[in-house]
């Protein structure tokens, strides 16, 4: 009976060793997206660029920062901008904007990242950190 018992116990111990491990990969958080980051979606500039800033402050797993749109005429029609909220898990940076008019999930490299917009359609986008004026 006490085999068994210590069977079951190690069986347990092990289990919740798994658990531990998916919990720590959830959390995990290997990049920081502090600063301002510049890009255009869609790919490159063709008519009205609509290139948007995004400019982000990292607390652990947790993003908080403000959107703005720099260039171009708004598409869908309106404004496209404000406060936005988001995560990090491991390099993956998710956001979506308060007022729900915007989704993103960026994969960081560096002070690059790339990735999906949602924003009147799914459109891919690359954002680079710093001054745009430098890279042109």
């Amino acid at each position: 009976m006490r085999a068994v018992l210590w069977a079951i116990a190690a069986a347990v111990v092990l289990a919740s060793g798994c658990a531990q491990q998916d919990w720590i990969d959830r959390t995990l958080v290997t990049v920081d997206v502090t600063g301002t980051w510049h890009g255009t979606p869609g790919g490159p500039p063709v008519g009205n660029p609509n290139e948007f800033s995004l400019n982000l402050k990292q607390e652990g797993a947790t993003v908080q920062g403000f959107l703005q749109q720099r260039a171009g005429t708004p598409s869908p029609p309106g404004p496209i901008g404000g406060p936005i909220s988001g995560t990090v898990t491991g390099d993956v940076f998710r956001f979506q904007s308060t007022r729900g008019t915007i989704t993103g999930e960026l994969t960081v490299n560096g002070d690059e990242m790339s990735g999906m917009v949602l924003v009147g359609g799914s459109r891919p986008i690359t954002l680079r950190r710093g001054d745009p004026s430098s890279s042109r």
